[in-house]
């Protein structure tokens, strides 16, 4: 696949990512339904295997499901893809979805974000 730089970055990303909004299930408020991890992890590694070599995920879909499963996914790869990822929205004790720009905020989404990769394993 071709590559492209991304913007004035050393990265050099293919120009099709992988989703995965809809990997992060249906239990949270803007779901797309019910999702089967096993299938989520399969179309995963079948865009890879296609070259696709960045994945876009966010702590939000599935409040935390889809960072889990992506860790999942490309745990043991010997070259694992680029995982971009994004930290404004929070979500409270009920699920209540909400938009948060503050430093001590982005570095509790992005520590929580970490977490979810390094337990993939489990």
């Amino acid at each position: 696949m071709t590559l492209r730089q991304l913007g004035d970055s050393d990265l050099h990303i293919t120009r099709i990512g992988i989703g995965t909004w809809a990997i992060g299930g249906g239990k949270w408020e803007f779901g797309w339904g019910p999702q089967d991890d096993k299938d989520s992890i399969e179309a995963i590694h079948a865009g890879l295997v296609e070259g696709v070599n960045w994945i876009d995920t966010a702590a939000a879909y599935g409040l935390g499901h889809s960072e889990t499963i992506v860790g999942r996914a490309i745990k043991n790869l010997q070259a694992p893809p680029y995982v971009f990822t994004k930290c404004s929205l929070v979500w409270d004790k009920d699920g209540k979805i909400s938009h948060n720009l503050q430093a001590d905020s982005m570095r509790r989404v992005c520590e929580a974000s970490l977490k979810r990769a390094s337990n993939r394993c489990h």
